[in-house]
């Protein structure tokens, strides 16, 4: 039953829920790009399962997806932030209950929007203990870094047009300026969604998008380690 409805501290929320083969393993939320929950972010929760990681990704847009890049940005834009905490936080909580679930607490990976939200969660949310960001993208302010309690990692090409080398140095600086233990990787001339095999923008790298899902799986197996 991959789509399910999990508690939060407003009601409930939908979302997509991946399990491992032998239902054992450290647990992590993951974000959605500015698209929705789509089929490739389905298919990410799908790889972490084959990996041995429970994985939930949180329907922020309740089941609506954007078709082009004007929607998107709508969508985006419409977000709530107070809402889409309530999401996060409670698919990370409703993710350490489950039977199998392995440390104490989860992780948080996203995508451009999911990546600037992963980041939020890990601020926000108490169950948060790693996150990953895929090319930070985070148009509704920011959260209090200072209170990133667990390690940062993140994941940004050089050849990215909606953010610069200079731009992702920059937060790298912010964060670890507020005490956060972060790391960010770049990648030679990759675009902006590099990770995304379904991606519009045809920007999709399959070198770099193999070496920072290795570096991605790697992290949040020391992380949650316990």
């Amino acid at each position: 039953m991959p789509d399910i409805e999990f508690p939060t501290s407003q009601g409930s929320t939908p979302g997509y829920l991946a399990s491992p083969a032998g239902e054992q393993g450290p647990a992590t939320i993951v974000m959605q790009e500015w698209w929705g929950l789509d089929s490739h972010i389905r298919s990410v929760c799908d790889r972490f399962a084959d990996a041995g990681f429970f994985a939930l990704a949180p329907d922020l847009y309740r089941g609506e997806q954007a078709e082009g890049p004007d929607e998107a940005q709508r969508k985006m834009m419409a977000l709530s932030m107070d809402q889409a905490e309530v999401d996060m936080c409670g698919a990370a909580e409703y993710l350490g209950s489950l039977p199998g679930v392995q440390g104490p607490q989860v992780g948080a990976v996203g995508f451009c929007l999911g990546g600037g939200l992963s980041v939020w969660a890990a601020a926000s949310c108490p169950n948060i203990a790693a996150a990953v960001t895929f090319y930070y993208v985070m148009p509704h302010g920011k959260p209090d870094f200072s209170k990133i309690t667990g390690p940062l990692l993140g994941h940004f090409g050089t050849g990215d047009e909606f953010i610069s080398v200079e731009e992702a140095k920059a937060l790298e600086e912010e964060l670890r300026n507020a005490g956060v233990r972060v790391s960010f990787q770049f990648y030679e001339n990759a675009g902006h969604a590099f990770f995304n095999d379904d991606n519009r923008l045809g920007t999709y790298d399959a070198e770099a998008a193999g070496l920072a899902w290795e570096r991605t799986l790697s992290f949040l197996r020391e992380a949650l380690a316990g």
